[in-house]
């Protein structure tokens, strides 16, 4: 015989039915050690304070942000803290009126690293000879930009190598751009490769060199509260040129606005003030400092009977007015049966999906244990399943009718106990 349909062991055994109603099979998911949640059963009792605190303790690590201060210096470990520039992404929500800005235009604003010091970061991340061969690949895209008709300028490129810690990518990233704000960086794979701006290289038509490398920089240190002013500028048609420059280039990111301002002679003008973008999520204080709106989690249980996984997720989702691909589990449960697991779905406060318990008990479906959570689950997620089976209309086997029938029950038992 075939292994896979030998008997585990040579007890005699005994027949019966299962699965007569999905309340004869039910299956409670068993979740793995550190992504236990509570007992759905077991009257779904509350956790105190500190459990709670622990269990949602990876909330806590801040969402990437704008940054609060430069990046710090090579001496202070080349590896860096600070998220990539490209990690920084853009925000789509508006400001409101900047505040107007004082007679001094850049006494507020970030005080960027000089060239020696980012010259000594390249050299600690890229090591010396490297460093040179880029200072030499800049320099010489300068020079050819300065020659008109020079298309190879636009499609030179200089690979830096593969950079596989990510940290000092994101530090090398902000190193190459505030010593050569005319170049970009990117990365294909693990390699980083170095190029020129073609944004530097437009701005640069509308306003002074030092206004656009300062403007670079200033964009690429991403400090938060900051704002960055062009020089006066009395001209309104050019002025009105900058602005739909920048809006046009990074207006996810950045957002413009006009002051009036003294000049240096003492006389009234105009200038282009800018600043970045409030951000997506919300900033609320507390003892701790700032909080931030991370992406929406919230976890529960689903009861359901006699229904697929699957199905059960899109009556959730039509009822909550999202899309099942918001819905994260661990694993598909048995159709005819009642079971229990964990899900998580995404956007979705706990107060919504408390809403809706009601209407969805009328579906199969419950809901159980609704909570916040911090991120979504995963297939295979699990420690095991659960089961409690009604075994049915048992009986002997039709070549046994010689022993007990509640024997053949106890003895069934202990060896699947022993197995």
């Amino acid at each position: 015989m075939l292994r896979s349909f030998s008997y585990v062991t040579d007890h005699a055994g005994f027949c019966g039915t299962i699965k007569n109603s999905p309340s004869d099979f039910v299956v409670t998911e068993i979740e793995a050690p550190e992504h236990t949640l509570r007992d759905t059963r077991a009257e779904w009792l509350q956790k105190t304070g500190e459990e709670v605190l622990e269990q949602s303790s990876p909330c806590l690590q801040p969402p990437k942000k704008l940054r609060m201060e430069p990046p710090g210096r090579c001496a202070e470990g080349c590896s860096g803290d600070e998220p990539s520039p490209s990690e920084c992404g853009p925000s789509r929500a508006g400001g409101g009126c900047f505040p107007p800005p004082h007679k001094k235009q850049r006494e507020d604003e970030p005080e960027l690293k000089s060239g020696l010091e980012e010259a000594g970061i390249l050299d600690c991340l890229l090591g010396k000879p490297m460093s040179e061969l880029l200072n030499k690949f800049a320099r010489d895209l300068k020079d050819a930009w300065d020659l008109e008709n020079n298309a190879d300028a636009v499609t030179r490129e200089f690979p830096l190598g593969p950079v596989l810690d990510k940290k000092n990518r994101a530090d090398l990233h902000s190193a190459v751009r505030q010593k050569f704000p005319f170049l970009v960086t990117v990365t294909k794979g693990n390699e980083m490769i170095v190029k020129g701006n073609a944004d530097y290289r437009e701005l640069c038509q509308l306003v002074t060199e030092k206004e656009t490398s300062d403007f670079f920089k200033f964009l690429d240190a991403k400090l938060e509260n900051s704002t960055f002013s062009f020089e006066p500028d009395g001209d309104k048609e050019h002025r009105k040129v900058v602005h739909h420059f920048i809006n046009r280039r990074f207006g996810k990111l950045l957002e413009t606005k006009s002051f009036s301002v003294t000049d240096v002679n003492d006389q009234p003008n105009m200038s282009i003030m800018v600043r970045f973008r409030e951000k997506i999520w919300s900033r609320k204080r507390s003892a701790g400092g700032f909080q931030e709106k991370q992406d929406l989690y919230t976890a529960f249980t689903l009861q359901k009977e006699n229904l697929e996984t699957l199905e059960a997720i899109g009556c959730l989702a039509a009822e909550l007015g999202v899309l099942p691909s918001d819905f994260s589990y661990t694993g598909i449960k048995d159709k005819k049966a009642i079971t229990y697991q964990p899900m998580v779905v995404k956007k979705v406060t706990p107060e919504r999906l408390k809403e809706i318990e009601s209407k969805m008990e009328k579906r199969g479906v419950r809901i159980h244990n609704i909570h916040s959570a911090c991120q979504h689950l995963r297939l295979g997620q699990l420690k095991g399943n659960h089961f409690d089976i009604v075994v049915r209309d048992l009986k002997h086997h039709s070549h046994d009718s010689s022993a007990d029938l509640k024997e053949r029950i106890s003895e069934a038992m202990e060896n699947v106990e022993v197995k």
